[in-house]
């Protein structure tokens, strides 16, 4: 049983033809990049928010345990 390559095998072409867009492998990493540098950029942001809240949560403990001491 003989099996034809060009119908089973995915081709970056046909790929390219469904999406609408046919670019060259330097503008799809070039895209790739883009977006992984949203995404770090996005992540930092939320790290960043998490730790000021902590030092908030942690600020505002300190003031109540020594109101509370006195």
């Amino acid at each position: 049983m003989e099996v034809n390559e060009s119908s089973t095998s995915f081709r970056s072409s046909d790929h390219e033809h469904v999406q609408g867009t046919c670019k060259s492998f330097g503008e799809k990493c070039s895209h790739v990049a883009k977006k992984q540098r949203a995404k770090f950029y996005i992540l930092r942001r939320c790290i960043a928010m998490l730790h000021i809240q902590c030092d908030r949560i942690e600020l505002s403990l300190k003031v109540f345990e020594e109101v509370s001491l006195k």
